[in-house]
């Protein structure tokens, strides 16, 4: 993997507690993901696909999953 600049948290998350999401670019063609209590523990997407995802959640097409 490449090095990785900085993993920033989620704007959702408590900046003091350990569970939350976060983020990295490695580069132009792929997101790296983490919850930060599991950290070693990587998801790579590409930018296109993280947008879909978040305009999916942010739409609540994924609400059902929840119930």
């Amino acid at each position: 993997m490449s090095y990785v600049q900085r993993w920033r948290k989620s704007s959702y998350s408590d900046q003091n507690e350990s569970n939350c999401v976060e983020l990295a670019q490695r580069d132009a063609t792929a997101i790296l993901l983490r919850e930060s209590d599991e950290p070693h523990t990587v998801i790579t997407t590409t930018p296109l696909a993280l947008r879909a995802l978040t305009r999916a959640v942010k739409a609540g097409r994924l609400d059902h999953l929840s119930r």
